[in-house]
């Protein structure tokens, strides 16, 4: 896999491949002292992802997630550990919130949809996968999980980038590094500002524009993430743009957003609730307002409807806090349809 490692101008860099996107890792900013404990901090925070990318991949024969689709509809359930049981528990809340539209048992949709060929599934082949759909059937607890239909298969493709981004985060932050950011194919976490206290800035892909951005973004702390309708798709001969984010009741494309960017304090839940929203369709910006969190998103149309909480959050922080909410989106280019 690629991996290179280098000195630019604003920070320690660590490039590598993972969970199918380019990935990197930056440290500190101008003026961090160079020294081996940087480079291995970010080498440790690299194995991390690799970790969860190698326990969690689809693509394994080893890994937790094959192990328990390999079980399905076998009555046998499969043994799990603290970390796996967090993760279900964390799509059934996902499942619970959005009324059954994230479900980690949705994969199988993969079986129908053929985004390489361009090629939408007719109605027979969806009724052989939506019946394999269902997370309030699948078996589970703090220690074992059980498919009850053979052809059922756990994915935690929705969640699993934006956890090891928080996962790699974490390892640095316990190495005692206080500046930089972990990056995973747009999957942000912050683990603090540059060291002369300046927020490092980040673009937001235009989401009809390739290689464009359509706002900047600058954060301290925290974490970004984006779902967006233009990373996996096709246009039909009809003109109906066909995306990977897929409805798992009814096994169709979302169509209402081009993307939706979400800023929160951690990526698990950024990452999460901007997909939750792009499946909410209309009523997924007023559901990311009462959830209280900044963000950007672009709909059909092309027109951007940002959004920041109120400020100052409560009156007993006011004294704490400026007098005027910060700015965080800054548009670079107009979204076009």
């Amino acid at each position: 896999m690629l991996q290179t490692w280098h000195e630019p101008a604003d920070g320690w860099h660590l490039a590598f491949e993972a969970m199918a996107s380019r990935c990197e890792i930056v440290l500190g900013g101008a003026g961090t002292p160079a020294g081996p404990s940087l480079r291995q901090a970010g080498e440790a925070a690299m194995a991390e992802v690799r970790r969860i990318e190698a326990k969690y991949s689809r693509y394994r024969a080893d890994s937790v997630v094959s192990r328990i689709n390999a079980a399905a509809g076998s009555g046998q359930p499969v043994p799990i550990d603290e970390e796996t049981a967090g993760l279900l528990a964390f799509g059934d809340q996902l499942h619970r919130l959005s009324e059954g539209r994230f479900d980690l048992t949705s994969g199988v949709l993969r079986q129908a949809w053929d985004f390489r060929a361009a090629r939408e599934p007719s109605a027979a082949q969806l009724a052989e996968v939506l019946p394999l759909i269902g997370w309030p059937r699948v078996q589970w607890n703090m220690r074992e999980v059980l498919l009850p239909q053979a052809g059922m298969q756990l994915d935690f493709g929705g969640i699993g980038k934006e956890y090891a981004a928080d996962r790699a985060q974490a390892v640095l932050a316990q190495a005692g590094l206080r500046h930089g950011f972990v990056n995973l194919g747009g999957d942000l976490r912050v683990l603090g500002p540059r060291s002369d206290g300046r927020p490092w800035a980040f673009g937001i892909q235009h989401p009809r524009e390739p290689g464009a951005v359509c706002a900047t973004l600058q954060l301290r702390d925290g974490a970004l993430a984006t779902s967006g309708d233009y990373e996996r798709f096709f246009v039909t001969p009809d003109g109906r743009r066909c995306c990977h984010l897929l409805d798992p009741r009814s096994g169709q494309p979302v169509t209402h957003w081009q993307s939706i960017s979400v800023a929160a304090p951690v990526c698990a839940a950024a990452g999460a609730l901007s997909t939750l929203a792009m499946l909410m369709g209309v009523a997924g910006a007023d559901f990311l307002r009462q959830q209280g969190v900044a963000f950007l998103a672009i709909d059909a149309q092309g027109q951007a409807h940002a959004h920041e909480p109120a400020w100052p959050p409560s009156s007993d922080a006011a004294p704490a806090l400026p007098a005027e909410p910060p700015s965080l989106f800054h548009f670079t280019a107009p979204p076009t349809p």
